[in-house]
């Protein structure tokens, strides 16, 4: 008998390799981590309030997503090198040269002028009438920058860090962090044009996180969502009785599939539904807001009523307590005619998001607000000539303006900055990941911490780290 294994005609064999004995010892520790998250996704309410990880003011964020790549020498980062250089040929690495368009190409100066507003002097284009009178409540970056040229990917970066699409969105991100406050109503709702953006839903998907954390869209034009009211006849009573039918004929097969979160996710879709239909009719009318705060947001006349719609939709959607609220604006892709288009395109903003600003500081509610602006990228100090007029820029993915107001920001204050004609960043830079971390981390969020098991491993919106860009928190 061995006297080691008295119950055992042998020894156990030990494990034979240092690899095998740390795959065991990992399998080990994932098995748990995996158990103790698939215990958390079968909870009742997985969009329950939670606090976040860090004090922070803001609660809720508004992020005004400029598609196509705004101009940030036309908006708010001025160059008066280029007038010296307008159409002079441009000249630059070999490197740059040969990713460009074949054919000759030229400096272009900013039809724009600009000048300095507020106590903290920051520069703006002339046509920003309206967002100048709100300067100080503004945080400038110019230091921003990402990885690709073309739309989809950037859009992608910008809105999930993942270029290739597929992951969750920054808002799926707070809303799995931070939870909804109103159970009546999703937590993260996204305000598109009536043509999706350059990449589709997937701008605003849940990607590997459970599908409650997905954004929901709210239409343009016609009814908000479809389907919302019940069909004539069917009263909120029958209404619940079907759904507790339902509901009880799906909880029995989740028991016997209780990996599948879609199926609880839809499950609660349905009764967020039956709720929505209490709450959202009366939220969307905008009629029921003062005349004056309609024209203060350009509502009822061209060419703001659209986006003040949007904005004013926007406040009305954080004060009932929806965490992140998303509003599209395109298309900045200003290759030609940039005078025209980006006069066009400010025209149709600048009010709405300067009355969004002064709406939310009257009400109380911007220093618990985070307000973003940006694109998916900025634009190049040079473009090819067509027809020696139609002067534009292409995409730059190496600077660009980002401008954070409300929810703790260091309002404001100019933060990075380009070089003399706008093409690079060439202070305070920082890849788009850490602008993600920063945007968290104003909402009480730690990107290390805020973590998801998927794929053998532990998941983040930063993909694998970066840090916080201080200068932009108070």
């Amino acid at each position: 008998m061995n006297r080691r294994f008295p119950s055992a005609g042998k020894p156990v064999q030990p494990v034979s390799t240092r690899r095998e004995f740390l795959y065991s010892l990992g399998a080990g520790l994932g098995s748990v981590a995996l158990t103790s998250l698939m215990a958390a996704e079968t909870t009742k309410n997985p969009l329950a309030p939670k606090h976040g990880h860090i004090p922070a003011k803001a609660k809720r964020c508004i992020f005004l997503m400029m598609e196509g790549g705004p101009s940030h020498i036309d908006t708010f980062d001025p160059k008066p090198k280029l007038s010296a250089l307008h159409l002079k040929e441009f000249t630059r690495s070999g490197e740059r040269k040969s990713a460009m368009e074949s054919g000759k190409r030229y400096y272009v100066q900013s039809p724009f002028t600009f000048g300095k507003y507020g106590q903290s002097g920051g520069d703006m284009s002339e046509n920003w009438s309206h967002l100048q009178k709100v300067t100080d409540e503004i945080c400038f970056y110019r230091g921003c920058q990402v990885d690709s040229v073309n739309h989809p990917t950037a859009q992608y970066q910008m809105n999930t860090g993942n270029r290739f699409g597929g992951d969750p969105a920054l808002g799926s991100w707070v809303t799995y962090g931070l939870g909804s406050i109103n159970r009546n109503l999703p937590g993260f709702i996204v305000l598109p044009e009536s043509s999706f953006p350059q990449g589709g839903a997937a701008n605003w998907g849940n990607g590997f996180l459970p599908a409650h954390f997905q954004g929901t869209t709210l239409r343009p034009k016609g009814s908000p969502i479809l389907d919302l009211e019940p069909p004539k006849g069917i009263t909120p009573k029958h209404q619940r009785l079907n759904l507790d039918l339902l509901s009880k004929l799906n909880n029995n097969h989740q028991d016997k599939h209780p990996n599948h979160d879609e199926l609880a996710a839809r499950m609660e879709s349905y009764e967020l539904a039956f709720r929505m239909q209490m709450e959202v009719p009366g939220l969307l009318d905008l009629n029921m807001e003062d005349q004056k705060v309609k024209d203060a947001y350009g509502i009822g006349k061209n060419p703001t009523d659209s986006f003040g719609r949007k904005c004013l939709l926007a406040r009305r959607l954080i004060e009932k307590d929806v965490r992140f609220v998303q509003l599209y604006h395109a298309t900045w892709d200003s290759h030609d005619f940039i005078q025209r288009a980006h006069g066009n395109l400010i025209s149709q903003v600048d009010q709405p998001i300067a009355a969004l600003i002064t709406d939310l500081k009257n009400r109380g509610l911007l220093d618990e607000t985070l307000i973003v602006w940006c694109g998916e990228f900025g634009r190049s100090p040079d473009n090819g000539i067509r027809g020696g007029i139609a002067y534009g820029r292409d995409h730059n993915p190496s600077a660009m303006t980002v401008w954070l107001a409300g929810g703790g920001v260091n309002a404001g204050h100019t933060i990075g900055a380009t070089d003399e004609t706008g093409a690079e960043a060439v202070d305070k830079i920082h890849h788009v990941r850490d602008l993600h971390i920063t945007l968290l981390n104003l909402l009480g969020l730690d990107d290390n911490r805020l973590t998801y098991f998927h794929g053998g491993r532990f998941k983040q919106l930063s993909q694998f780290g970066g840090q916080v860009i201080e200068e932009l928190i108070a």
